[in-house]
């Protein structure tokens, strides 16, 4: 028998005050984190809630007009037993900026913002987006623990990425550490650091031919723009990095979880599957899998073939049947019990569909906890919807 997973539980237990909803792209993360940071709320827990979604459906879900890098207060919530709820948007650029400004003196903080390759590398640099997320994550828990007696927050719900290739978020601050403070970078900033006659003694004619080439391929405003940038953040490169060990160690804490998100289809399944087994390489939590958007049938018991042999013989009937002899009772009934019928064959076979793609998950993954949640019939653009979510999520 599969495990369920009881969200009530986990929201519930005080120890759990990281959740990261992770999974592949469109399969309703977003939604998931909002509906459990809501119920959670509702439930009597201080809660924020980080999307780092572009589509920024989260705040309207939550009935806001706008996110951004700020948490702002939900308002609507049932607050009765002493729970609040803030949500809040990544922005890479901000968040980015703030690190610069909050790690370097006020002279080198202007440097680098101003800078034309940090302006690039802070708003388009692969990993730089997943990397960030981290960096805010960290700075809510530092926020969080401000004050042990009274936490602003004692939950932190966070929506990845939606990247394509999984666990993004969990290299990406590896990726961008190694190129800071990587050899290219350093090749290319020695010149800035160097300057005049010390640079002729410490590189070599080699080094001169390298630079000169880069020059050519990257045009020298590049090169400049680089050296300049580099040189301005030495001071910052062991800060990227011990951060960056610092917010991984906080991912595989006891006090964090991880939900694995999808949606009962094939691919998405197979990359729920990737992140459940990268998880468990890397140590992290695993709470279990949400499977989003299943079918339901109203009557299990009739199945597609049945509901298609029924709107069959319901034609011959109204034909007249083979020998043409008969007719119908009702005529004007027929045809639409005859499309209810065809529509229920359609939903059973989907239905049945996303039962064995999601038995096979089982299959492969035994003791995973597993809960499902049937397809809405509309989009979610509301708390009252949200509430729904929720519901289903805990198994009502």
């Amino acid at each position: 028998m599969v495990p369920v997973l009881d969200v009530d539980a986990l929201i519930g237990d005080p120890q759990t005050r990281i959740i990261v909803c992770c999974g592949a792209g469109g399969v309703g993360k977003t939604t998931t984190a909002a509906a459990l940071g809501l119920r959670a709320a509702e439930s009597g827990r201080r809660v924020v809630v980080l999307t780092i979604d572009p589509a920024r459906r989260l705040a309207q879900s939550l009935g806001l007009t706008t996110l951004d890098n700020t948490p702002r207060p939900v308002k609507g919530i049932d607050d009765t037993l002493g729970g609040s709820l803030d949500a809040m948007m990544l922005d890479m650029k901000r968040t980015f900026d703030d690190v610069v400004e909050a790690h370097a003196t006020a002279e080198k903080a202007e440097q680098i913002l101003a800078n034309p390759f940090y302006q690039a590398v802070s708003s388009s640099f692969a990993g730089t987006q997943e990397y960030m997320a981290m960096e805010k994550l960290g700075q809510l828990r530092l926020e969080a623990d401000r004050d042990p007696d009274n936490p602003r927050w004692d939950l932190i719900v966070v929506d990845t990425p939606p990247s394509r290739s999984a666990l993004d978020f969990l290299d990406a601050p590896k990726r961008l550490g190694s190129f800071l403070d990587g050899r290219f970078i350093r090749l290319l900033a020695a010149p800035a650091k160097a300057g005049g006659r010390a640079y002729l003694k410490v590189f070599s004619a080699g080094v001169n031919v390298a630079t000169k080439t880069l020059t050519k391929v990257l045009g020298g405003q590049m090169l400049s723009d680089v050296q300049t940038f580099v040189a301005a953040l030495d001071t910052m490169f062991g800060g990227f990095r011990k951060r960056a060990d610092h917010t991984y160690a906080l991912l595989s804490d006891r006090m964090t979880t991880f939900i694995v998100v999808a949606a009962p289809e094939r691919d998405a399944l197979r990359e729920a599957s990737y992140f459940v087994d990268r998880l468990d390489e890397e140590q992290m939590p695993l709470a279990g899998l949400v499977v989003n958007r299943m079918y339901r049938v109203s009557a299990p018991g009739l199945s597609a073939a049945r509901a298609l042999g029924a709107a069959e013989a319901l034609d011959d009937e109204d034909s007249g049947g083979p020998s043409g002899d008969a007719s119908p009772k009702d005529p004007g009934r027929t045809p639409i019990t005859q499309g209810l019928l065809r529509m229920h064959a359609i939903q059973a076979e989907i239905a049945a569909r996303h039962e064995s793609l999601a038995k096979r998950f089982v299959a492969g993954h035994p003791g995973i906890p597993m809960v499902e949640v049937p397809a809405a019939s509309g989009d979610i653009h509301d708390l009252v919807g949200l509430r729904l979510v929720g519901n289903a999520l805990a198994g009502s």
